[in-house]
């Protein structure tokens, strides 16, 4: 299935929330349906979208960018090559393809100084490079401030992940609140409760409601994804039937993508 547009669809929240577990989730059931091209980029710093995925990765963008950083400041750039085909180059070696999505994990940069003008090569690359696919998956960080120097596209779909808690609830308000302070515009926002029980529901409408956002879902405790985090198993390894699945994919059909 091709999209009459390529799709951005980003998730967010608060730190400890289940960001990456429900970014996997969606990852897996929409590679699945084998209906899109789909480009995932690990935009957490702590990187564990791809062990979550079960895909091995060796190298990531900040890697590659911190070479590129410490060879510009060395005057080793090759001669016939531009800072910015250089870095392209660098980023597609490290894209990691499986047969059912590819996968770009950010990283972190390291050591000190002003990375600038790479953030500003690898907000074109990232634009550019997820232009080639149907979707683009985002595992987004905690706030919204960083996203506008991942990239200048508009996020088309933004999950915003929370838990049973008042801050969990905060940051998804503040996420709504600095969406108009980067300049990012969202088409359509769904509040997610991880690990909510069904008795609670109700109350999460209510707080999308307040929010401004619409709800989504809430994807109840499973055993079977503590399991699989605890003994490092892939959540590509769920039950078609866990409850998180299940959850999971009525979300995904109520947005359209299923």
């Amino acid at each position: 299935m091709k999209l009459a547009e390529k799709l951005v669809l980003a998730v967010s929240g608060k730190g400890g929330v289940g960001k990456t577990t429900i970014t996997a989730l969606i990852t897996r059931l929409l590679s699945e349906s084998g209906k899109y091209d789909i480009l995932v980029i690990d935009a957490n710093p702590d990187s564990n979208l791809a062990d979550v995925l079960g895909v091995k990765i060796t190298k990531t963008v900040g890697d590659v960018a911190t070479g590129l950083r410490t060879s510009i400041d060395k005057g080793e750039l090759p001669p016939q090559m531009s800072k910015m085909e250089l870095l392209e180059s660098r980023v597609f070696e490290i894209l990691k393809e499986t047969p059912s999505f590819d996968l770009l994990v950010m990283g972190r940069t390291e050591g000190e100084g002003c990375y600038c003008l790479v953030n500003n090569l690898l907000t074109h690359i990232i634009d550019t490079l997820s232009k080639n696919y149907d979707l683009t998956i985002m595992d987004m960080e905690a706030g919204l401030e960083h996203l506008s120097r991942r990239t200048s596209r508009d996020v088309d779909i933004m999950f915003i992940v929370t838990d049973q808690s008042f801050m969990g609830i905060q940051t998804a308000k503040r996420i709504k609140e600095l969406a108009k302070e980067v300049h990012i515009e969202f088409k359509k926002l769904y509040l997610i409760g991880n690990r909510y029980p069904a008795a609670s529901e109700n109350l999460l409408m209510k707080k999308a409601e307040e929010i401004g956002v619409e709800y989504g879902c809430i994807v109840p405790p499973d055993e079977n994804v503590l399991k699989h985090n605890f003994e490092g198993i892939p959540l590509t390894k769920l039950p078609s039937n866990t409850p998180a699945i299940k959850a999971v994919r009525r979300l995904l059909t109520k947005v359209g993508l299923l």
